[in-house]
């Protein structure tokens, strides 16, 4: 195979295993905005907040396994309380329209509080999270070698992925689920416990933003900027895929990897330029998203 050939797959293994990552992050958020309908602008939080528990965790434990388990447990924690503490409360007082700009301050004020807070505990300077001895190293195939643990992160997203949808599709959990989703009223009246089930969503969401960040950790250096581009990188792909997809978020976030590694590849000071044009372009043709509902 030749140099260039290799190239070109190498780069495309690249987007493939980036846009995997932001489909994590982006899944939960399209997921909470799509069925409670809130602009969680915080999500990108959880995602750099779970990084900076799995390097706490590795720093006291010396596992990554550990940490992979733990850490989107703790932000979905996080989540949970953030939901039932805060964000229902504000539901409780029937602010009709303007729920969703209060819902909005609230969740800008709550990625400032994680962002100092995480400056206060781990400080500015990047953190370094060691890839685990099982997954360094290369693989090798058609005459090709690319690391193991972008493989893994490719593997890990889609199993995840593949769980969420079965649970979401195919089991009465995601039925009761929809049917909140969809009539909440009518739900209740049907004896579901609607706030239980808005919770459950919510902690959900959160979580798979805590897999991306404790799978994204070594990959990415861990500093507190980090929720800045993923939350720019998340938005884009929820609002060009249609705002409550998840298809059309599995598709652009895709695009937007490979976009990405092939921009940074052959047009290094183009490539924002390059992703915001092609932004431009889809919301300029379909400004509900290539997969969102006309209203």
């Amino acid at each position: 195979m030749d140099a260039i050939a290799v190239m070109l797959i190498t780069q495309g293994i690249h987007g493939l295993a980036y846009g995997m990552l932001l489909f994590l992050v982006a899944s939960g958020f399209t997921l909470i905005f799509g069925m409670m309908g809130i602009l969680n602008i915080a999500h990108a939080s959880f995602f750099m907040l779970a990084a900076y528990v799995a390097f706490q965790i590795m720093q006291w434990s010396g596992s990554f396994w550990l940490a992979l388990l733990l850490a989107p447990i703790a932000i979905a924690g996080l989540g949970i309380l953030m939901e039932r503490l805060m964000l229902r409360r504000i539901r409780k007082f029937k602010l009709g329209k303007a729920v969703v700009l209060f819902e909005l301050m609230l969740t800008v004020g709550i990625m400032v509080c994680i962002e100092e807070a995480v400056k206060n505990l781990w400080g500015t300077d990047p953190e370094i999270v060691n890839v685990p001895e099982l997954l360094r190293g290369l693989i090798h195939f058609f005459g090709m070698t690319y690391p193991v643990y972008r493989i893994f992160i490719i593997g890990l997203s889609c199993s995840i992925l593949l769980l969420l949808g079965m649970i979401l599709f195919k089991t009465r959990l995601g039925n009761v689920v929809r049917a909140a989703v969809q009539d909440a009223d009518m739900a209740g009246a049907l004896g579901i416990n609607v706030p239980l089930v808005f919770t459950l969503v919510f902690g959900l969401g959160t979580w798979l933003a805590g897999v991306a960040g404790v799978a994204a950790a070594p990959m990415l250096t861990v500093f507190p900027g980090l929720a800045n581009q993923m939350m720019l990188d998340s938005f884009i792909v929820v609002a060009l895929g249609g705002f409550g997809s998840l298809f059309g978020a599995f598709v652009i976030s895709m695009l937007l990897g490979e976009l990405t590694a092939f921009g940074i590849q052959f047009f290094p000071g183009y490539s924002t330029i390059i992703l915001f044009g092609f932004m431009a372009l889809v919301l300029t043709i379909r400004p509900s998203g290539l997969f969102g509902e006309k209203e």
